[in-house]
């Protein structure tokens, strides 16, 4: 049985930017490998489209970068929206009865499966769906935006604290 993981960078204060702060070259790493180890990825539609990113090559990327792109486009991806009408590669769309979907992936796939997506991550909570959060905090302090948990939670339990690298930590809960 397949576990469901919220994880996503955030700043000190809680929100989370993709433009505001960037993955060192440590951390970067950890997600290259970290997406080679997923079973899939569950996006919300916002979060989906801002990683289609990698769907196509681009000439100034490092190995690295080449790397994260094989990586995320191997795997399986299922894309929770009500407005898109298609999808990518290796990418499927659910449009309907998100709990249904959710419970049959976790029973179908075995190892982990990525959320991504703050709201997405909040309507999975509500449904008692995740199973973990990994806090990638970063040393910035955005004073707003979007946060990383949408609404309450049930309380948490940390389960681990791990440096990635000089500047992140991945703190990693689970229901308590």
């Amino acid at each position: 049985m397949a576990r469901l993981v919220f994880a996503l960078n955030q700043s000190l204060d809680g929100y989370v930017d993709h433009m505001a702060f960037g993955p060192g070259p440590a951390l970067f790493r950890h997600f290259i490998d970290d997406v080679r180890g997923l079973a899939g990825t569950v996006y919300g539609r916002r979060m989906y489209e801002v990683m289609r990113y990698w769907d196509e090559d681009h000439p100034e990327w490092d190995e690295a970068k080449r790397d994260y792109a094989a990586a995320w486009r191997s795997q399986p991806k299922w894309v929770v929206s009500r407005s898109l009408k298609s999808v990518g590669p290796n990418a499927t769309l659910v449009k309907d009865d998100l709990e249904a979907a959710m419970r049959g992936l976790k029973a179908q796939l075995d190892g982990v499966i990525e959320v991504s997506g703050p709201e997405l991550a909040g309507s999975l909570t509500d449904l008692g769906l995740v199973d973990e959060y990994r806090l990638y905090v970063h040393p910035v302090v955005l004073g707003g935006g979007k946060p990383f948990f949408v609404g309450p939670r049930p309380p948490l339990r940390l389960v681990a604290s791990d440096r990635i690298d000089e500047d992140v930590i991945k703190l990693t809960y689970v229901p308590a």
